[in-house]
């Protein structure tokens, strides 16, 4: 196929105007997208296949792409393809990416143009999944008029898996496209994500996997109140821990530092566990709503910089938490917001903070220092 070799910095992509028809036998589709009384079923996403089943993922719980929404988009997109006379039907290129190394042959004197070798796998699309399943559904009833239909195509091909997970991240992280519960996954498969950013989100995935983690499973990671019993959103837990991180001087992200910081949390989350006892998870306290464990995680952070001591932490930290007994009655769901009266929910969790840490005598740690 005629493809035009594009450089920028260190990338080398290809563009290509491909025949819709020739176009739709060589992509994946690992969504499954719906229009009126027809269907594209999913390709199933082999076990080793990370990056397809890193959009997968993304494709399938995003509020964005669930069946309803996408069969409203693929109507609206179909019936664009159909309408549109003098307006080009897609004037957008669709990224396409395949691990494999395309051969390129340039032609006479021109350096950029030449043949791009067709790929032995189908591409996986990086950027419209939506537009391709429109013209497919498009093709079914109009089979004709896709005949003389090109598709403008970028091409990445030879890269590592990391790449074009990267890529998929960069297109698609905006508020309309991937939520912000998403977004903390994606910071530790992206290079330019700060290191805070990325230790605040290893932290939280340990809390979330960690079979000793008082939160496993309990963080709700689809960016929506999830059916399923969940006590914070995945965001709200990444703000809280970001804070705890953010500004710190010589900051160590690494996958060890990581785990130093989430065995503190853990090991306060079992002491905060242990204190509330039977108002831990209940649903007639307010103990692990979100209100009360953004509080509870900002009491963690200024005692493990009142007391950080390693050895027998624990234990000392149940010993030093069992005076919110006393407290108890006001976490009761009844009455629980006229007890802690505030504008807002921010409000409201700095009152609870002060009131959980005047408890225990800890005074509100220090903002950024070296660790």
């Amino acid at each position: 196929m005629l493809g035009t070799q594009i450089r920028q910095k260190d990338s080398v992509f290809y563009f290509v105007a491909w025949p819709a028809e020739d176009l739709l036998r060589k992509v994946r589709f690992i969504s499954r997208f719906y229009a009126e009384g027809d269907q594209i079923a999913p390709e199933k996403v082999a076990p080793g296949d990370e990056v397809a089943g890193f959009i997968e993922k993304i494709e399938r719980s995003d509020k964005a792409f669930q069946r309803t929404m996408s069969k409203s988009k693929i109507t609206q997109i179909v019936n664009f393809y159909e309408t549109a006379v003098s307006q080009p039907p897609i004037p957008g290129t669709v990224l396409l990416f395949t691990p494999q190394r395309l051969a390129f042959s340039s032609l006479g004197k021109y350096e950029n143009v030449g043949d791009l070798q067709e790929p032995e796998r189908p591409f996986l699309i990086i950027d419209g999944q939506h537009r391709l399943a429109a013209l497919q559904f498009y093709s079914r009833k109009h089979p004709d008029e896709v005949r003389g239909l090109h598709v403008p195509c970028v091409i990445f091909d030879g890269k590592a898996d990391d790449f074009a997970t990267e890529m998929f991240v960069t297109i698609n992280s905006t508020p309309t496209r991937i939520n912000r519960s998403h977004l903390v996954d994606l910071y530790e498969k992206v290079s330019w994500a700060a290191p805070d950013k990325k230790l605040a989100a290893r932290v939280g995935e340990m809390l979330y996997s960690e079979a000793d983690s008082p939160l496993r499973y309990k963080i709700n990671r689809l960016g929506g109140r999830s059916r399923q019993v969940k006590w914070i959103l995945q965001a709200e837990l990444f703000n809280e821990l970001h804070k705890w991180v953010a500004g710190v001087r010589k900051l160590d992200a690494s996958a060890a530092a990581a785990k130093k910081r989430y065995e503190i949390v853990r090991d306060f989350l079992k002491a905060a566990e242990d204190a509330w006892g039977d108002a831990w998870g209940h649903e007639r306290f307010m103990v692990t709503k979100p209100v009360t464990l953004k509080a509870l995680l900002r009491v963690c952070f200024d005692l493990a910089e009142a007391d950080p001591a390693t050895e027998d932490r624990l234990a000392r930290w149940k010993r030093r938490l069992a005076r919110w007994e006393s407290l108890l009655p006001d976490f009761r769901a009844e009455g629980f917001y006229e007890r802690f009266p505030a504008a807002g929910q921010v409000q409201r969790v700095m009152k609870i903070h002060k009131r959980l840490r005047e408890a225990l005598g800890v005074e509100a740690r220090k903002s950024a220092r070296e660790d």
